[in-house]
C-alpha cells in the first residue's frame, strides 16, 4: 500500500484538475435560464471530487437526477442551468466544488491567455464594488507558472472591466472574494471556470472545531456511500475523532441537505445574482427542508478521547442531528442488534499516531462482529496486518494528500472466530 503524496490541486482541494472539455464559450450562468422553466441548452458544469470517489459522486448525481452525467478523472461532468448549479452546490454531499466552464482556448502565450480571457463577458459576474481571485494549475505548457497565469487572467479581467465601467475596476480578495475564478492550462489549452460555491464545499458549517487530522466532510460523505450502508442498519464509528463520519451519515439518513447548513454559496454574491435568483434559491431550500426525514437508524460515535467526543458533541448540536456517543476503546466495541456497519478511520502516522497495539486490538473486536460489514480507511499497511481475513473490495482514495485504500469486509461466523483467535 503507498501513502505517496501529490501535486496539490486548488481546483478541488485534494484530487485532479477537471480535465479540459470542448471550447464553447458560455457568458453566464443565467444566460441559458433556469432549466426548470426554460428550453435552451444546459450549461456545462463540473463537479469535482477527492481521487478514488468520482463513481461515488456520479452515483450522487444520477440519484439527484441531474441531467448528462459523466464521470471522469477528478470528477463528473453534468448539465443545468441556474437552478441545477445552485441545486449541486446545494444538495451534493460528496463534490468539493461546482464549476461553471466559461470558455476554452488555445494558451501557448501569456498575450494568447489575456485575448482569450479578455474575451469572455465579465459584467454579469463583476462590478467596481466585486472583488475577485484567481486560481491557476499548469500541466505540461509553455505556461508554466501558475502566479502567473493567474495575474495574466486577472489583468485581463480588470482591463476589460475597467473599459466598460469608466476607470472603475474591481479588486482582488484572496481571502474572501465575491467571485472565484480557476483557469487550467493543459497542453497549451485553457480552460477558464467560475467556482459556483464560491470555495469548498465540505464547509458545512457544523465545524465548530476539529482535531488535528479531521476527516473533510465530503470525503466522510463519500466513503459512507461507498461502504455500502444503506441508511437502514445502524452504524458505528469506533475512533470517530470529531465526529465527521457519524454526523455525515445522520445528515444523509435524515436527506438533510448540507448546503442548509451553510450561510449562502459564492453564486449569490454574483452581478447577476437578481430577485428571481433570490426566489429560485429560496424556492430550493424551502423544497430541500420539506424532504427532511424525522429519524434515522440507531448512529453511534465512540472515542477514547473525551476531548474529540466534547467537540463531535458540539458539532452535532450545529448540524441539527441527535446521536449517541460514547467514551470508549475500541477494543470495547460491540455487536449491533440487529448486525449494523462499521464505518471509521484509524489514526495513522502520517497525520496522528497509531500504533500496532492499537490496530491488533482492533482487529480481535471485528472479530466479535458476525454479520456485520466494515469499512475502513486504510492509511497504513500496518492497520490491516492484524485481520485475518481478505477484503471483499479495495478502493485507492486520496485524504487529502494521502493515498490510502477503502477496504470491507462482511464478518461470517467462521471469519469471526478466527478473528477472535487471532489466526491468519
Amino acid at each position: 500500500m503507498s501513502a505517496k503524496g501529490y501535486n496539490h490541486d486548488p481546483l478541488n482541494d485534494g484530487g485532479t484538475a477537471p480535465p479540459l472539455a470542448g471550447a464553447t464559450p458560455q457568458s453566464s450562468l443565467r444566460s441559458d435560464g433556469p432549466t426548470r422553466v426554460g428550453s435552451a441548452p444546459p450549461n456545462p458544469l463540473f463537479a469535482t471530487a477527492a481521487r478514488g470517489t468520482e463513481g461515488a459522486l456520479r452515483d450522487e448525481l444520477r440519484e439527484l437526477r441531474f441531467r448528462g452525467v459523466r464521470a471522469d478523472r477528478g470528477g463528473v461532468h453534468f448539465a443545468g442551468g441556474l437552478d441545477e448549479a445552485a441545486r449541486a452546490c446545494l444538495e451534493l454531499r460528496t463534490a468539493i466544488r461546482v464549476l461553471k466552464k466559461l470558455s476554452s482556448f488555445e494558451s501557448p502565450t501569456g498575450d494568447a491567455l489575456y485575448e482569450g480571457a479578455s474575451a469572455i463577458d465579465w459584467s454579469p459576474y463583476l462590478t467596481a464594488s466585486h472583488t475577485l481571485a484567481v486560481r491557476a494549475v499548469c500541466q505540461d505548457s509553455a505556461l508554466t507558472h501558475s502566479q502567473f497565469v493567474a495575474q495574466r487572467t486577472k489583468d485581463a479581467v480588470v482591463d476589460q472591466l475597467r473599459t466598460k465601467l469608466g476607470g472603475a475596476r474591481p479588486s482582488v480578495d484572496l481571502d474572501d472574494p465575491d467571485v472565484v475564478l480557476f483557469v487550467h492550462v493543459r497542453k497549451n489549452q485553457a480552460t477558464v471556470y467560475l467556482d459556483v460555491g464560491g470555495g469548498s464545499l465540505h464547509k458545512r458549517g457544523y465545524r465548530a472545531n476539529a482535531l488535528e487530522a479531521p476527516l473533510k466532510e465530503t470525503l466522510a460523505a463519500a466513503i459512507l456511500r461507498l461502504s455500502g450502508w444503506d441508511r437502514e442498519r445502524p452504524l458505528v464509528d469506533p475512533m470517530c475523532g470529531s465526529g465527521t463520519i457519524p454526523i455525515e451519515a445522520a445528515l444523509w439518513a435524515r436527506d438533510i441537505a448540507p448546503g442548509l447548513l451553510r450561510d449562502g454559496f459564492g453564486y449569490e454574491r454574483w452581478a447577476c445574482h437578481d430577485d428571481e435568483a433570490r426566489k429560485l434559491t429560496k424556492e430550493l431550500r424551502e423544497e430541500a427542508r420539506a424532504r427532511i426525514r424525522p429519524g434515522a437508524p440507531p448512529i453511534i460515535g465512540s472515542d477514547i478521547d473525551p476531548e474529540a467526543l466534547s467537540i463531535a458533541r458540539e458539532n452535532a448540536r450545529l448540524a441539527g442531528v441527535s446521536l449517541v456517543w460514547r467514551r470508549a476503546h475500541v477494543r470495547d466495541l460491540a455487536p449491533t442488534d440487529p448486525p449494523g456497519v462499521v464505518v471509521t478511520n484509524p489514526p495513522y502516522g502520517e497525520r496522528l499516531e497509531g500504533s500496532d497495539d492499537l490496530y491488533r486490538d482492533m482487529a480481535r473486536a471485528f472479530g466479535r462482529l458476525a454479520g456485520h460489514r466494515i469499512a475502513l480507511i486504510a492509511g497504513s499497511p500496518a492497520i490491516v496486518r492484524p485481520i485475518p481475513w481478505k477484503p471483499e473490495t479495495a478502493l485507492a482514495i486520496h485524504n487529502g494528500d494521502i493515498e490510502c485504500r477503502l477496504l470491507t469486509y462482511e464478518v461470517h461466523g467462521r471469519r469471526a472466530a478466527e478473528g477472535r483467535d487471532g489466526r491468519r
